[in-house]
């Protein structure tokens, strides 16, 4: 199924849709993400997904390369997963109490990450990060947290600060109704920048609890981390007592099935989950060292709770996505579709003579516009942010135009699944070689 033309006059429902939504809920959308505030115009309403596929209510039909923002590895609506949560829905939704199929997908992520002996499931990315950081300050007995600009881990307050592609500004929350005192308990730096992350340990390292950082960033654009600064932080968080916590809410399981860490071949101390854990459900984690996550309550005093923590659907989902991961694992074809769609995107965007940095990892890619002819690397946010937005504007509209559904910022990385074929891959190559074309 390859995709066909979408121009505005077939998104009419789309629109109507998002007026009515604009009087029920802030801004039209239930999370910022999807307002098209980084390409302008409106957001387009789904109504069903199969596969590598997404289907609008106007019965326009999309190559989708967001996959809910990661979660959907598998492609939408696998046969096994499905089948998984229809049987857990046939016993229950909810029970407020253990079950064993908690204990079962926790298994199943010990197993996969040697750098979590026990774990703790939450309902979201977000919360486990939250959690993450509170038992990282109950462990130590320290207050502060090293966070880096670009990097998202949720809108939890404390990690609100220079997120995402907000301005990267020290100490400065993001958002009203962060304390200028919760700020300040959080120390951003520039990523990829080990010299700075060794001058602030040498400076404040015995007041700082942790250091949080998502080992490939997939929030200012896809950016890699360099050798130099993953083993500084490695090395500095051990050196003084802090811990070091791996943010892979997009990476885990997505990047490898031991995560970014596993093929990075750096241990942190904590890592949060998120997304694939789910398969596709609201469900997170937080897990790590032993001694460290046996100060947990009801084990030990730090407090995080959750009515939803575990819940039966999303447990079976997660863990039917995790099995078929396991058992067959895709992260070849992931590769070589990977590779394909990086060669394809940077010969056209050669062709067209336009300015832009190409950045991936597996199945996780970005290509920036740069403004000029002297493309930076793109290793931090400073580089990040001189990208040309409204380029990037011009290029989303042009692939939704031609049924493929790219992230809505210049911000985001794209994602793909192991439903995409190589037809869906060349058509996608194409689209781009015709709308990059245009951009000139």
């Amino acid at each position: 199924m390859l995709p066909h033309a979408v121009t505005a006059e077939r998104r009419i429902k789309s629109s109507v849709a998002f007026a009515r939504a604009g009087q029920l809920i802030p801004g039209g959308v239930n999370s910022p993400a999807r307002a098209f505030g980084g390409v302008g115009g409106e957001p387009i309403f789904f109504a069903s997904a199969t596969g590598a596929h997404l289907t609008d209510i106007d019965d326009n039909i999309y190559l989708d390369y967001i996959g809910s923002w990661g979660p959907m590895i598998l492609g939408h609506r696998h046969p096994r997963v499905v089948a998984a949560i229809q049987s857990a829905l046939m016993h229950g939704t909810s029970y407020g109490a253990p079950t064993e199929g908690e204990s079962h997908l926790a298994q199943l992520i010990i197993d996969a990450m040697p750098s979590i002996e026990k774990v703790r499931m939450v309902s979201s990315g977000t919360e486990a990060a939250m959690s993450a950081v509170r038992l990282a300050r109950g462990f130590t007995g320290r207050d502060k947290i090293v966070k880096f600009a670009g990097n998202y881990h949720g809108h939890a307050d404390s990690l609100l600060v220079a997120a995402g592609s907000s301005a990267a500004t020290l100490g400065v929350a993001n958002s009203p109704g962060v304390t200028a005192g919760t700020a300040r308990d959080t120390i951003v730096l520039e990523y990829n920048e080990p010299e700075s992350l060794e001058a602030l340990f040498q400076s404040a390292g015995d007041t700082l609890a942790a250091v949080v950082m998502e080992p490939v960033v997939g929030n200012m654009g896809l950016v890699v981390p360099s050798k130099d600064f993953l083993a500084a932080a490695r090395r500095l968080t051990h050196l003084h007592g802090a811990l070091l916590v791996f943010d892979e809410v997009m990476t885990g399981f997505r990047l490898s099935y031991g995560g970014a860490q596993q093929i990075l071949g750096i241990t942190p101390d904590l890592t949060t989950l998120g997304k694939i854990v789910g398969g596709g459900l609201p469900l997170g984690a937080y897990g790590g060292r032993r001694d460290i996550m046996n100060h947990v309550l009801p084990a030990g005093k730090v407090f995080q709770a959750g009515t939803l923590s575990g819940n039966p659907l999303a447990v079976a989902s997660g863990t039917a996505t995790l099995e078929l991961l396991r058992d067959a694992p895709p992260y070849e074809l992931l590769e070589r579709h990977g590779a394909r769609l990086e060669e394809g995107f940077g010969i056209a965007a050669h062709k067209a003579a336009l300015p832009v940095w190409i950045a991936r990892q597996g199945s996780m890619m970005t290509m920036f516009f740069q403004p000029g002819p002297d493309v930076l690397p793109v290793r931090g946010w400073k580089t990040a942010s001189l990208s040309d937005t409204a380029r990037y504007a011009r290029f989303f509209w042009g692939m939704i135009d031609r049924g493929h559904y790219m992230p809505c910022s210049q911000y985001e990385a794209l994602f793909f699944s192991q439903a995409h074929t190589d037809a869906d891959i060349e058509a996608t190559i194409q689209a781009a070689t015709e709308v990059l074309a245009l951009l000139t």
